[in-house]
């Protein structure tokens, strides 16, 4: 029995654990035994302890609860609870997801008392180290076993930077020194295929909040480098605000706690009193895939909802100076306009008038979390 630490800290991933959970419950059962750490780094209940009820993920073994800080200060806390579990429970390995501080807490603990790190969302680069998320992915990256790129890209930039190539090596057995990298689909995209039509069924989010389906814009803002900057937070006001009335759409804003607390000023004022703009608290997951599904066009500075975008054949306004996900804007069907109002407004004109958008398949097939389980098995 392969015994396996998952750490969880935010809400991205939270949603990514339930497809391992997931086949962990039904198809792993008596191959691998699961506990899941919960770091307490999204705290409010509508970031965190909602997704878990809904998607009915196994309630945390173990939660540290180490709330808000400064990038030192938080992950210093996390790295000495994380240790402290490893060192009492001695699991096989510990799963790590993306590229948050809980990520890098998680990567750094265990490979010091070489513990096997396995990180699934491996290989992603903004090539933008001023993005705390970047040099998360990349110290992570660096100290881990087994790493799961969901792109073909992804694997890519890990042979660039000097990693193995696991598909011709021959190799079977794995260490942080000669780590094994696999090219395996996108744990999200298995996700959403499986809670698609359970979130149309339980979802209200259309109803409560009066919107047409086809008939409104997603917008989603969180990261400190929009949040934390007045100037760049107020030009994507006021695109927001100069798009909805000059062509006449809805547009519904989820607010992230943080981004709720640093609005203000007179853009924020326009937006509260612009009738066609809909705020409303963070969305639970299955309401966000409603309102993903539902939209005309997202416009967003989340690595996740740029993805949930495409599995939804739903262009995205990106409010980034890059996107990780290179095959999305390659495709044309994502547009990176940085919080340049301008740019921002002639990508909804684009696209508005743009008809004849594809979405390839490039995030796999929708069994992302079994490929990795069987890997694990295989190789640790």
């Amino acid at each position: 029995m392969l015994k396996i630490f998952t750490i969880v800290g935010a809400r991205p991933q939270i949603i990514k654990a339930a497809s391992i959970s997931r086949a962990v419950r039904t198809v792993f059962k008596d191959k691998i035994y699961e506990s899941i750490v919960h770091t307490g780094q999204h705290y409010d209940e509508n970031m965190s302890q909602v997704f878990f009820d809904e998607m009915e993920i196994p309630k945390p073994d173990f939660n540290l609860n180490i709330g808000s800080g400064t990038h030192g200060n938080q992950t210093a806390r996390m790295i000495e609870g994380i240790e402290k579990l490893l060192i009492e429970h001695k699991p096989d390995a510990l799963v790590i997801y993306g590229d948050t501080n809980s990520t890098l807490a998680g990567a750094i603990a265990a490979s010091k008392i070489h513990v096997p790190v396995v990180h699934i969302e491996a290989g992603l680069r903004s090539y933008n180290k001023s993005m705390p998320e970047e040099i998360n992915r990349i110290l992570a990256d660096n100290v881990s076993t087994l790493l799961f790129s969901p792109t073909k890209t992804g694997y890519t930039n890990l042979l660039r930077e000097g990693f193995e190539d696991t598909e011709k090596s021959g190799r079977k057995k794995f260490s942080k020194d000669y780590p094994g990298i696999f090219h395996c689909g996108d744990v999200m995209y298995d996700n959403t295929l499986f809670f698609a039509e359970m979130a149309e069924e339980k979802s209200k989010a259309l109803e409560q909040n009066n919107l047409v389906a086809g008939n409104f814009v997603l917008v989603t803002i969180h990261r400190d480098s929009n949040t934390d900057n007045s100037q760049r937070l107020n030009a994507i006001l006021e695109a927001l605000n100069e798009i909805s009335v000059e062509q006449n759409i809805e547009m519904v804003l989820p607010l992230h706690p943080r981004t709720l607390k640093m609005l203000g000023g007179a853009a924020y004022e326009t937006l509260q009193k612009n009738q066609k703009i809909k705020l409303i608290p963070p969305a639970s997951f299955f309401d966000m895939i409603v309102l993903e599904k539902n939209a005309k066009l997202i416009i967003t500075d989340s690595g996740g909802v740029q993805k949930e975008a495409y599995f939804f054949k739903k262009p995205s306004i990106v409010l980034r100076p890059e996107t990780e996900w290179k095959e999305i804007a390659e495709n044309g069907v994502a547009i990176i306009a940085d919080a340049d109002k301008q740019k921002i407004k002639s990508a909804y004109d684009y696209f508005s008038s743009k008809k004849d958008l594809s979405f390839p398949a490039v995030f796999g097939d929708g069994n992302a979390a079994e490929f990795i389980c069987n890997k694990m098995l295989e190789t640790l």
